[in-house]
């Protein structure tokens, strides 16, 4: 039976995640072998496991971090927001429908329990140590009766839960003393320690603070955590993307189109820490300017973006500058917005049949009723993109999507050859680039995490502007290892482990 500990917090964003993931790779380099879970999770993005399921993005991190290969166990429940306090409801990997937020929490919530039962027992069968996650705040009364990612999880496994406050958005000591306030005798009692996340300054002079919380709720305070700046770890909710929206001035500038259904956005993390670039996302009320490279992103749904960007008038904006030559890049959902038509036989979006696309590529696509998700490794060969062209074996992403585009002419040139979906050998062409070599869409999600990729589609457009090539210099998958190193070792440094351990002595 494993160890557990579960990390609760005073609402939303206050750091769960992040600090779930620091003592994933604490516990990891103390020799346990080590597991997140998140029982529910609702993300912008997700991510597919090796064996084509499909999880929330911040568990895929934790596993990272704790050194293993995500599993569907992880995060038996994901919801993915659809838009008009709707959401699709994805059951251990699958989608099993679309679900208003009250038909959720009072009619399937407690279905899904089964699954998240099974799920504990799986992991507290095969893994030595389990870091559980739980979801906004275990105080919101009105969904306390269907509760299955917060006290329920606690009281079911017993964990010493930890309830993190963030300072740095003010009212931590008030959010602190509510959030305990609200709980049961016995859920407080589950309660072993707080943590204050995300401070900055002295010390010395948060320490009356420190006494008065213990004082005034019994609880130990365990640790004071440091902003950290530069994390560099993904995140998963549109906080996390408001925080991207980077106005910098490198050399090399890329607009991503921030649509209202956006999704992946971790997508473009790569480029934007490459030395010479700037990520910038365009949002409502920001103009696209005139950047080196537009990319349209990922979305949950597809024709209601596209219908977002008529509106706003930044579909006739891309179309204006991609006729003066400014590349365009498409990814999943942004793929099918490049092309002439989209279809929705099935309504799988929607009441919205049938959508004129931006006709950047001569390509349609059409909506399934079934679900593309798989990891997939890709081949590369003499793929030209503006002047240059790149070859390449052995890439890696993922694929999340339920339609499939298809060229209508000639001219039209596939990108890429998928050759392993789910660690199944398969030969599949997927994405494709127009006659003129500027604007190129793909359903593969993290194809900017290659290295050798992302640097010869910058390099293509330094050239453009006259700049010389630069090598590869910026390693991805490598600076992500480092990223999670440095976070455990603040975050252990600002932690009393000691005491922690001693709970968890008794533990499992």
């Amino acid at each position: 039976m494993a160890k557990k500990i579960m990390f609760q917090g005073t609402s939303s964003n206050v750091g769960k995640s992040i600090l779930c993931t620091a003592l994933c790779r604490i516990f990891y380099r103390m020799g346990y072998k080590t597991v997140p879970f998140k029982a529910q999770n609702m993300a912008l993005n997700s991510y597919v496991t090796k064996w084509g399921d499909e999880i929330g993005r911040a568990q895929v991190a934790q596993a990272e971090a704790a050194g293993i290969d995500p599993i569907v166990q992880m995060n038996p429940v994901l919801l993915k927001p659809t838009g008009n306090q709707s959401s699709q409801v994805v059951l251990m990997g699958k989608p099993v429908g679309v679900y208003s937020a009250k038909e959720y929490h009072t009619q399937y919530s407690l279905t899904a329990l089964d699954k998240v039962k099974e799920s504990l027992a799986f992991l507290d069968e095969n893994f030595e140590m389990i870091v559980i996650e739980g979801a906004g705040s275990p105080a919101e009364v009105n969904l306390k009766a269907n509760d299955i990612v917060n006290m329920r999880i606690a009281k079911m496994t017993q964990a010493p839960v930890f309830l993190i406050a963030d300072i740095d958005r003010g009212g931590a000591i008030a959010s602190i003393v509510g959030t305990l306030e609200l709980l049961e005798p016995e859920e407080r009692d589950l309660i072993k320690g707080i943590v204050i996340n995300k401070f900055r300054g002295d010390i010395k002079l948060l320490e009356p603070a420190l006494t008065f919380i213990e004082e005034k709720t019994g609880k130990k305070v365990v640790g004071v955590i440091p902003a950290i700046e530069n994390l560099d770890i993904d995140e998963e909710d549109s906080v996390a993307l408001e925080n991207k929206r980077n106005k910098g001035s490198k050399e090399i500038q890329i607009a991503v189109i921030q649509t209202p259904k956006i999704s992946n956005f971790t997508d473009f993390d790569a480029l934007n820490y490459e030395p010479d670039v700037s990520v910038r996302f365009v949002g409502n009320g920001d103009v696209i300017g005139t950047p080196d490279l537009i990319i349209l992103p990922g979305s949950k749904n597809t024709l209601a973006d596209l219908t977002y960007l008529k509106n706003s008038g930044l579909a006739d904006e891309i179309k204006a500058l991609a006729a003066k030559g400014t590349p365009v890049i498409g990814i999943c959902g942004g793929n099918q917005m490049l092309g002439t038509a989209i279809y929705d036989p099935h309504h799988m979006e929607g009441d919205i049949e049938e959508s004129e696309g931006l006709g950047l590529v001569n390509s349609t696509t059409t909506m399934k009723d079934q679900k593309t998700t798989h990891q997939v490794t890709f081949d590369v060969d003499n793929l030209q993109f503006l002047n240059g062209q790149f070859s390449g074996s052995e890439l890696v992403g993922y694929e999340i999507h339920m339609g499939d585009t298809t060229p209508n002419d000639e001219s039209v040139k596939r990108c890429f050859t998928i050759t392993k979906r789910s660690e199944s050998a398969i030969e599949v062409v997927d994405g494709f680039i127009d006659g003129q070599h500027q604007v190129m869409g793909t359903y593969i999600h993290g194809v900017f995490d290659n290295d050798d990729f992302r640097r010869f589609i910058v390099n293509q457009l330094r050239l453009r502007k006259g700049l010389e090539e630069m090598p590869v210099v910026f390693h991805y998958f490598e600076h992500k290892n480092n990223a999670y190193n440095r976070l455990a070792d603040i975050v252990e440094e600002h932690l009393d482990m000691d005491y922690i351990m001693s709970l968890l002595k008794d533990n499992g």
